[in-house]
């Protein structure tokens, strides 16, 4: 008897036991529910986009708000309630449009509020202290004149009234990054950038960028004198002779064009392969220092006769006809066969090896965006990252890639956009142009 009293308590015990496991893993459950926010919102412009996600692993989500508030008066961004128990994860998306929402320049608080299906309403409060910004950035141009040449480089600097998220100078529908430096003592801004070949007067539009944390952005024209410049244009016959010596180095290389004709090959290369050549430089023109890695004047091959210059413009004729165009984006430079190619400027290299119409190249940043490349090379003698001085043998000249004969053709580049390098060769330009204007007293 004794024995069958101690089995029942026993079952009763069990029952009890396990009753209270299921209630305090269900509807007693104690687990808070969790918030988690998308985005930095510490500060908040005009408008602002949200993402909260609110969840809970017990029995779900009960009610979930978002509230900004401001001098004590609460703004409802959203409020929902889920009926229903097993709404574990809910992602909310909200607008802030400050204007709208009456709030001002200054502080206010962001509250993040959960509660879930618990028997205890299990909540969980975030609160975040914001700060609503309207003031776009002012801008302070140091620079009162800027005389820039169609297809050359001109440098800006300038002061910011707040800290930018981003900043930088827009050419037409291009963007050139500004960088952080310190001028007469004081935190500005130096921006490299590039002027199309084709640009006049007015024409692209250029304006210093400004978009500070809260995304309110300003803009500010840069006063500049666009020089008049014209630029050559030739046509280039293209012999049985140059294209039967050439084009098989190029169907070894790309596999469709085995089984092609040579003038086939050419157009291939002239157009598909000089495309994504460029895109592999503008790719490794995008890895810069944050600062200036250049001294002095950049250097010039020695003792090397030009061939082509910058900006000419060849239609390339076969069999009596045009075959093709091409824009030259360097400067050939010619001497002795397998001359010794020395680096323009101190800097670290970023690219070696094969790349197309270029045959063996080397590309080497400067910094601020500013690269210069080395084509047509016989042998490479550096490695990727590998640092470099102004002067230091990086290789021999060649007639690797699309090139007739031994030579240099030299490019300088602003953000993967190609400029004249004669003017980096210039010190005179480079005193009055970078220098100068680096060397303010406000």
């Amino acid at each position: 008897m004794q024995k069958r009293f101690w089995y029942i308590v026993g079952f009763f015990v069990l029952l009890l036991a396990g009753g209270g496991g299921w209630f305090f893993l269900t509807v007693g459950e104690r687990g808070k529910p969790v918030v988690e926010i998308g985005a930095d919102v510490a500060v908040i412009g005009r408008e602002k986009a949200l993402d909260i996600t609110f969840s809970d692993s017990g029995r779900g989500l009960r009610r979930t708000e978002i509230v900004i508030a401001q001098d004590n008066q609460p703004r409802v961004l959203s409020a929902i309630d889920y009926p229903e128990t097993g709404v574990r994860r809910k992602a909310v998306s909200v607008t802030v449009d400050a204007a709208a929402l009456k709030l001002h320049d200054g502080p206010a608080s962001l509250t993040l509020t959960a509660v879930d299906h618990s028997l205890w309403k299990n909540r969980t409060t975030v609160t975040r202290p914001v700060t609503i910004d309207f003031l776009p950035p002012q801008i302070f141009q140091l620079n009162t004149q800027n005389h820039i040449n169609p297809g050359g480089t001109c440098v800006v600097a300038y002061r910011l009234s707040e800290a930018a998220l981003l900043t930088g100078v827009q050419v037409g529908d291009l963007f050139y990054p500004a960088y952080p430096v310190t001028l007469a003592g004081k935190l500005g801004y130096a921006a490299y950038f590039a002027l199309p070949l084709e640009a006049t007067s007015g024409v692209p539009q250029i304006r210093i960028l400004a978009r500070d944390q809260a995304g309110n952005e300003t803009a500010s024209g840069i006063p500049a004198l666009i020089q008049k410049r014209k630029f050559r244009s030739d046509k280039m016959v293209l012999t049985d002779s140059f294209l039967g010596q050439k084009m098989p180095e190029f169907q070894a290389l790309v596999p469709e064009l085995r089984g092609k004709t040579p003038i086939e090959t050419f157009i291939y290369v002239n157009t598909l392969l000089r495309a994504d050549n460029l895109k592999t430089i503008q790719s490794a023109c995008l890895k810069s220092e944050p600062r200036p890695l250049w001294q002095d004047t950049f250097l010039r091959m020695k003792n090397a006769a030009p061939m082509a210059l910058f900006g000419d413009r060849r239609t390339y004729l076969y069999g009596g006809k045009p075959v093709g165009e091409s824009l030259h984006i360097g400067v050939d430079l010619a001497s002795l066969v397998h001359a010794p190619i020395e680096a323009a400027n101190n800097g670290i290299v970023r690219f070696t090896g094969m790349l197309g119409i270029y045959g063996n190249a080397v590309i080497i940043d400067h910094g601020m965006g500013l690269s210069t490349l080395y084509a047509h090379m016989s042998g490479i003698q550096v490695k990727p990252d590998q640092i470099v001085k102004r002067g230091e043998v990086i290789g021999l000249s060649g007639a690797t890639g699309l090139a007739s004969g031994d030579h240099l053709h030299f490019g300088v580049a602003v953000h993967g956009l190609f400029v004249d390098p004669r003017e980096w060769w210039d010190p005179h330009w480079i005193a009055d142009n970078v220098t100068k204007k680096m060397d303010v007293s406000f």
